[in-house]
């Protein structure tokens, strides 16, 4: 039986639902990629979260990729089979052994378990990788670490053809080599040229902390490539932003509208980035 007694919360959220339609007009029809990484994809609950939040964003006219990571489960299963790693300054060498774990991983248990919760919530999402339909082509990236690829040319009219039936890409992070080769390929940076043959209109790099920050520890909500090229320089941006700020920068050079780097923990933190005016993160645009 319906309540008929109001409360504040039921008013604010009427508020936020009325105040996001000008967001939901925007970005109708829209192209948005997602990498999905980090503790996003540790619990089950968090998952479903995320899965629910990837289906509303197609029911109001997006259309989203997601392309995603799996790091710790590589790890995990290469300790269970045994397998050890070589390290060249501080990056795995993956060699004919490893890859096969990483593609049993990667394209078979994260890939379709990313695929099951979108369509446990009402979806209807495919998981690929990108040796599917010629999606991505790669060059090795340094022969010195085996088959870890970097994406020379992308093909993405099997996405394009996926959008108008209305399904969810779910893209594991491999390409194939010129001679037949598989590649393991940097998660953002494969997202990051996904997006830019695609002329996204976002590309959203979830990850484990809340956005880029500055020289005071506070997080930059709105930033230009020059800026950040800037704070590389100066040494602000270190560590591990450098990759990502830098995979930001590509896509915004191939001609992503803007990119947004964005803790993936919050709880919706997807929709709050599109459909809210405060956003989430920090966004990054061509300037």
């Amino acid at each position: 039986m319906r309540k008929q007694a109001m409360n504040r919360d039921w008013i604010a959220t009427a508020r936020t639902l009325s105040e996001a339609l000008p967001y939901l007009q925007r970005y109708d029809d829209a192209i948005v990629v997602i990498k999905l990484g980090g503790h996003a994809m540790g619990s089950d609950e968090a998952m479903e979260t995320f899965a629910r939040d990837i289906v509303l964003m197609q029911h109001v006219g997006v259309n989203p990729v997601i392309v995603h990571g799996g790091g710790p489960m590589i790890n995990q299963m290469l300790d269970k089979l045994e397998i050890t790693s070589e390290f060249v300054n501080g990056k795995r060498v993956t060699d004919e052994a490893t890859m096969e774990v990483v593609e049993m991983v990667l394209s078979g248990r994260v890939n379709k378990r990313i695929v099951q919760a979108i369509n446990q919530q009402g979806g209807k999402a495919v998981g690929l990788s990108g040796k599917d339909a010629n999606l991505i082509t790669c060059d090795a990236t340094d022969p010195a670490l085996g088959l870890v690829g970097t994406p020379s040319e992308i093909d993405p009219s099997i996405l394009q053809t996926l959008f108008k039936d209305d399904t969810i890409p779910v893209i594991a992070p491999l390409g194939a080599g010129r001679n037949g080769e598989t590649y393991n390929i940097n998660g953002d940076t494969a997202a990051g040229a996904i997006a830019a043959a695609l002329t996204a209109d976002r590309l959203l790099l979830l990850t484990d902390i809340d956005g880029v920050r500055n020289a005071e520890g506070d997080v930059v909500t709105e930033l230009t490539s020059q800026t950040i090229r800037s704070m590389i320089i100066d040494g602000t941006i270190a560590g591990g932003m450098i990759p990502k700020t830098e995979t930001a920068l590509a896509a915004i050079d191939g001609g992503v509208r803007a990119v947004v780097i964005l803790d993936g923990r919050a709880p919706n933190a997807t929709l709050l980035e599109l459909f809210t005016d405060h956003g989430a993160g920090s966004m990054i645009r061509a300037g």
